[in-house]
């Protein structure tokens, strides 16, 4: 895992926000993507040697003030934004907000009673080792014929998608889903967890330089949302938009759900699952 996260959180962020995005005119023969240094370190009020140190990881410790003006210099949203100010805060080596808290694998009964309120969508109760603690009967028939259950209690997504060669089947667009599974571990502590420094350790002799590449260059900010295709052995090319809903604090886990995004996915689910037509509703176009 890269030790500069902070830097490599500016530099992607940089490298994605056009001139055009800023107001900026684009100019002729740009060779760097995104914005070069010294446009964001004129729209940050900050040097760009300065800017470049951050990059570099020779400075970890920006002030609150610098962070937000990198923030505004490159319209990030709400969540980029509170990713960024915790990079800031957690930029010493060791430093996890969790401590040495363990990844908590209980579910509470609550939580169990909404997954059964649920169905028939198939949804999923992870932590944040991507631990599977407890889904839907809509999830189990999704996700059972593809080997994602095979291992029985605590399978974890990402061992399955970064390691599993039927994963490389089942997700037509396999590498952006890798980049997802990498940047959802990377999420929070990243190696300060004990827990989470285990498993990226399996995950370097296993799935070698498909995910080292990825820890080094991508930034733990997955998307929450969004619409993937999934190859199922049954029911054929489906379209299914995902929503992450994350719990408390205190319980450390989020609830993945599946719904189709359109309607052949729908009438598809309905057949898989087994309940009447019209009981999942495609919910985009």
């Amino acid at each position: 895992m890269s030790d500069n996260e902070l830097g490599l959180f500016l530099r992607t962020r940089r490298e994605a926000v056009t001139p055009t995005d800023v107001g900026l005119p684009a100019g002729p023969r740009r060779r760097t993507p995104g914005l070069r240094r010294s446009e964001l370190a004129t729209l940050a009020g900050v040097s760009v040697e300065y800017l470049t140190r951050l990059e570099q990881g020779r400075d970890r410790h920006p002030s609150a003030a610098v962070l937000s003006a990198f923030a505004d210099a490159l319209r990030m949203t709400r969540t980029q934004r509170v990713h960024l100010h915790q990079l800031g805060k957690g930029a010493d080596p060791g430093f996890s907000c969790s401590g040495g808290v363990g990844p908590n694998r209980q579910v509470r009964p609550a939580i169990r009673a909404i997954l059964d309120q649920l169905e028939p969508a198939p949804a999923v109760v992870m932590n944040r080792l991507s631990e599977i603690l407890a889904y839907t009967e809509g999830y189990r028939s999704l996700m059972a014929p593809l080997g994602l259950l095979d291992g029985g209690d605590l399978d974890s997504y990402a061992r399955f998608v970064l390691t599993d060669p039927r994963a490389r089947t089942a997700y037509p667009d396999w590498e952006h889903k890798a980049d997802k599974c990498v940047a959802s571990l990377k999420q929070g502590p990243g190696r300060a967890d004990p827990q989470l420094a285990v498993l990226m350790d399996e995950l370097t002799i296993t799935a070698g330089e498909d995910f080292t590449r990825r820890m080094d260059t991508i930034p733990g900010l997955p998307d929450h949302n969004g619409v993937g295709r999934l190859l199922h052995p049954e029911a054929g090319m489906l379209r299914l938009a995902y929503e992450t809903l994350h719990l408390s604090a205190d319980d450390d886990q989020y609830v993945m759900i599946y719904l189709p995004a359109d309607e052949p996915t729908a009438t598809a689910l309905d057949t898989l699952i087994g309940r009447k037509p019209g009981s999942l509703r495609a919910v985009a176009g």
